[in-house]
């Protein structure tokens, strides 16, 4: 049998509010990298990734361009904190 030497950790997630698998580094540097890694579950980031593709696409955003990362990283606070975020207008989601 397999065992891994990495633990797997979890954490109270922000945005699902619940205790859920974290993720394994942070996703950025700094100190939001680091709130991220303590605060937002593997599948939260996974639905935040998905939703800045759609207001990337959508909105025609550059990440070149220093408002667009300013917007996305307003954005990704308030996804993640549950509170009211920009959606993509032209998205509908898929029927499950």
């Amino acid at each position: 049998m397999y065992w891994s030497t990495a633990m797997s950790r979890t954490v109270n997630c922000i945005k699902l509010k619940k205790e859920a698998l974290g993720l394994t580094m942070p996703p950025m540097p700094g100190p939001k990298g680091q709130w991220v890694y303590e605060n937002v579950s593997q599948e939260a980031w996974k639905l935040w990734q998905e939703h800045q593709t759609r207001l990337i696409n959508e909105k025609h955003l550059s990440l070149i361009d220093p408002e667009s990362r300013k917007y996305l990283n307003e954005q990704m606070d308030k996804f993640l904190k549950g509170d009211e975020f920009d959606k993509a207008e032209g998205y509908v989601p898929e029927a499950k």
